[in-house]
């Protein structure tokens, strides 16, 4: 499709869609915050803000006064009687989406993370998929920070290798006849490559459950294509997936980002659920069209841990039924982070979006996360700081943040088998304090950032998630390889513009001046074609506001 909006041309007519560990504990509600206004002994007072007593202020949850007929009440018949559902949950025993399969190094290991659990992801001598514990058994150094000798991971502290499930296979320090410690070996994780996404199994006790792994029925159809990017993203992964299912914001915050987003097209939406388990929910959702229709064509499905997909089908005037899919997997990489693997795609493509260049769909998809990036990581600061459930705090209305409760409520249930969770009524806060995480290795930017797990020194390669380069093209072979061809073509454009001009100071033919000087004009414009190529792939968007 033709950008993180292509997809919603097809699913809407105006609206686009955007779209063991500690138990948690139910929150005592804090002394009653209200603001009063006065008027007089005899008049009522207002509430003002959402920041309440859930039990002193039942209209939070839409049953006092005028609010009930906007705001969300309870869902199911448990909390109607304020009965608390949980359910058994273990965090590690799930499929975490590290990667996309045709972005993993072949020749270097990758850093990643899991909540606060650091991985390493490798491709060994015969090409198979190695997951190990980040971490070498001798030290502590990154084996993230190593590389690759004949198939083997090698940690650049010691040159300790490793190869298959863990074992040490060298150490140079030892005498020759010296056998290598059993205990020099270091913690593994099992791999799957599904559907072009390298997916983990964290859990270490129980054996993995291929039943768990996910599978996506319209990305295995004939003739399915689909346009995926990958985002690193400085807020947390409750937060980006609420963010994920919350069609209602995309005329406003992306508007006329590609065409597709208006925020005249702002309305209010319709939502039916049809499906609550202990691993999530599913429904429709859809606009009210200006003709009265009522059809339902956007299912919505999120499943645990991570996994969200909207869905939606077309039968053209042939009889013929296309599918459509935007998928979102967000992972969790430690407190107030995420990555996310975003995948639009459908049976159907557009003419137009044949015409685009896949890192331009790139770019601008990094352009719609970064309109977005202000108000989640303000929101994440604000949920770390008051350290309350979301129902104190949210005024979630029904005809735009069902998915949202939904999503906080379905987190109540299983939020007690996370390291750390945000719930509708419940949380659980971080037992353990956010890693401070420095720049990896590398003096020469250019050639180190070539590795996701390499940095590197200069502004463009810093490792800062506030940076488009940082949290997109090193995790991007295509954008990488493409900023790097633009460079050398702006590199030989501008020795080319200087050559020419100069030949044309030295020469004396009237005719061969202006020759020289206008192949010299047309290679500066190359040089700023290729500027701006590269600003649109490494440079964030800024917001201007505009006067109506």
């Amino acid at each position: 499709m033709a950008s993180v909006h292509a997809f919603l041309s097809h699913t809407q007519t105006s609206l686009p869609l955007r779209l063991p560990t500690p138990l948690s504990t139910e929150i005592s509600p804090p002394p009653l915050l209200l603001s009063f206004t006065p008027l007089s002994s005899t008049r009522n007072y207002t509430r003002c803000g959402a920041i309440a007593d859930v039990k002193a202020t039942p209209s939070l949850d839409g049953k006092d006064g005028e609010d009930h007929k906007v705001l969300l009440g309870p869902s199911t018949e448990e909390e109607q009687r304020g009965e608390k559902v949980v359910a058994d949950y273990d965090w590690t025993e799930e499929w975490y989406p590290l990667y996309l399969t045709q972005n993993v190094p072949h020749d270097a290991p990758l850093g990643l993370k899991v909540f606060d659990k650091q991985l390493v992801l490798f491709r060994d001598g015969n090409g198979q998929l190695q997951c190990y514990q980040d971490r070498c058994p001798h030290r502590l150094a990154k084996l993230s920070e190593g590389q690759i000798i004949d198939g083997r991971l090698e940690c650049l502290y010691h040159g300790w290798q490793f190869e298959g499930q863990g074992k040490c296979v060298r150490i140079p320090q030892l005498p020759a006849d010296a056998k290598i410690p059993r205990s020099a070996c270091v913690k593994t994780y099992e791999v799957r490559d599904s559907q072009g996404v390298v997916w983990v199994w964290m859990s270490q006790n129980t054996p993995p459950n291929t039943n768990k792994l996910p599978w996506f029925e319209n990305f295995a159809r004939p003739g399915f294509q689909d346009v995926s990017t990958i985002h690193e993203l400085p807020y947390d992964h409750s937060i980006l997936l609420e963010n994920l299912m919350d069609p209602a914001h995309i005329p406003i915050s992306h508007d006329r980002t590609d065409w597709s987003a208006r925020r005249e097209d702002a309305q209010p939406l319709n939502f039916e659920v049809t499906e609550r388990t202990d691993r999530g929910f599913a429904g429709w959702w859809w606009g009210r069209e200006k003709d009265g229709s009522n059809s339902k064509p956007n299912f919505l499905r999120f499943e645990a841990p991570c996994v969200l997909q909207n869905n939606r089908e077309i039968v053209d005037k042939n009889g013929e039924k296309h599918y459509f899919t935007g998928l979102f997997l967000c992972r969790p990489t430690g407190q107030g982070k995420s990555m996310l693997i975003v995948r639009f795609g459908g049976t159907k493509t557009s003419p137009l979006a044949k015409l685009f260049p896949k890192w331009y769909l790139h770019q601008n998809a990094s352009k719609v996360f970064e309109q977005d990036m202000g108000f989640l990581s303000s929101q994440n600061e604000t949920l770390m700081k008051e350290k309350v459930p979301t129902k104190e705090l949210y005024l979630n209305l029904k005809s735009s943040d069902t998915w949202v409760a939904e999503y906080r409520k379905w987190m109540d249930k299983v939020g007690h088998g996370m390291p750390y969770h945000f719930g509708h009524s419940t949380i659980s806060l971080p037992k353990e304090p956010a890693v401070v995480e420095y720049a990896p290795a590398g003096l020469i930017a250019a050639f180190s950032a070539s590795s996701p797990t390499k940095g590197g020194i200069g502004t463009l390669h810093a490792p800062n998630l506030a940076n488009r380069y940082f949290r997109h093209v090193i995790h991007c072979k295509g954008c990488r390889s493409v900023v790097k061809a633009f460079e050398a073509w702006k590199n030989g454009l501008s020795a080319m513009a200087i050559a020419l001009a100069a030949l044309a100071i030295m020469v004396s033919g009237r005719q061969w001046k202006v020759l020289l000087l206008v192949s010299a004009s047309m290679c500066s414009a190359g040089v700023y074609v290729c500027s701006t190529a590269i600003a649109m792939n490494t440079t964030n968007f800024i917001r201007t506001h505009r006067r109506f």
